[in-house]
């Protein structure tokens, strides 16, 4: 990798230090504050939430110019799942290199941003402080606007990232290892959260079941492989709530029906095809949020639906509810897989959306591990 340059491309105004001072390092301060976002605007965002570490300079809010992704998987496998001691510490190694490459890729340098962002919420308290503290030193360093980031809304952004047709009002469905929920999005920063997960998460139902299955860490991926392999009616998983009013879910529920089909089959003598619960198991996730994205749409009247966030990256989820929006002539759109999983990108597409909006994070600002999204 080159050399970042030592020092800002326009004139610094040294005037009224002397001689013995001048030979020090110089602080990069911009000549005048900056009046407007354009399309030209440049911010770099970071991601420090769980276990990836992100850098990325978007450019206007919706062109990715770098988005470079550093994972902590190896890290976590043997203890399958985040430890957050590791999480934290493995962000402080390798930031300011994940950092540089993404200004490298980007043909940019710092002084060449118009804002920084970084991930204030919701997220691992150690983590966030990494990304935190880096982007706000940044942003001093430059005299540039610092923003802290809200880890779900930013998701929201990648949808944007995704595909530039993308539109307000949008029906969203906003699904990781931590977060279930269904989304009006009428517009940016205007949101009403129909419902959620009443206990487990979809990542952690995934996590937890691939888990008792013996797949390896993490688990999503691997029961999204497997059901490739696997027949989804094999097994009547039930559908908790999905004939419920309302926008909530239930998956522990869900869970436990398939560790004790499991464990009843093997006391039976009873051979059991991973491939078979693994599929019927993601048939049944997938049929309860398609069911529910649904309801949210004729609740709404809504044109439009978002599919967002780690579990975004599912197979099955993003072809069943891809379906179904084809079938009532809705527009889908989801991210590309690089997109679903936390990255710098979408908190800088979302900082991009927050400064145009004229809202500034103090340097003082604390990250809040359980930040809400409204």
């Amino acid at each position: 990798m080159g050399r970042l340059p030592t020092r800002p491309p326009w004139p610094v105004d040294l005037e009224g230090v002397g001689p013995s001072q001048q030979s020090g390092p110089r602080t990069a301060v911009r000549p005048q504050p900056l009046q407007e976002w354009d399309q030209e605007t440049l911010v770099l965002g970071i991601e420090t939430s769980c276990d990836e570490t992100s850098a990325s300079v978007v450019k206007g809010g919706r062109e990715i110019l770098s988005n470079v992704i550093a994972s902590q998987t190896d890290l976590h496998r043997a203890y399958g799942g985040i430890v957050p001691e590791i999480a934290s510490r493995a962000h402080v190694e390798v930031l300011t290199p994940v950092i540089r490459e993404a200004l490298l890729q980007a043909d940019a340098t710092f002084w060449d941003l118009d804002g920084v962002a970084a991930t204030l919420g919701p997220g691992l308290i150690g983590s966030l402080l990494v990304g935190v503290a880096e982007a706000k030193s940044i942003a001093a360093v430059l005299d540039i606007p610092f923003v802290g980031v809200n880890h779900l809304e930013a998701h929201i952004y990648s949808s944007f990232l995704g595909d530039p047709g993308a539109a307000w009002p949008a029906v969203v469905l906003l699904i990781s290892g931590g977060h279930t929920l269904l989304i009006h999005a009428r517009g940016d920063g205007d949101y009403e959260v129909l419902g959620g997960t009443v206990d487990d998460a979809a990542g952690e139902a995934f996590d937890k079941v691939a888990r008792f299955l013996g797949l390896d860490y993490p688990g999503g991926p691997e029961i999204d492989r497997l059901s490739l392999l696997g027949d989804g009616d094999a097994i009547a998983f039930p559908r908790s709530m999905i004939d419920e009013p309302g926008f909530d879910v239930s998956y522990s529920g869900l869970k436990t029906s398939v560790i004790n089909y499991v464990r009843r089959a093997e006391a039976r003598g009873e051979e059991v095809s991973v491939p078979d619960v693994a599929a019927s198991f993601q048939q049944a996730v997938v049929d309860i949020q398609v069911h529910k994205t649904m309801a949210a749409v004729d609740h709404t009247d809504g044109e439009r639906v978002f599919l967002c966030g780690g579990v975004a990256a599912n197979s099955g989820l993003r072809r069943g509810l891809e379906q179904a929006c084809e079938r009532r002539g809705l527009s889908f759109y989801v991210p590309s897989m690089e997109l679903c999983t936390d990255n710098g990108a979408m908190v800088a597409a979302c900082g991009t959306a927050l400064l145009r909006r004229g809202r500034y994070s103090a340097l003082d600002t604390a990250p809040d591990p359980n930040l809400p999204l409204v």
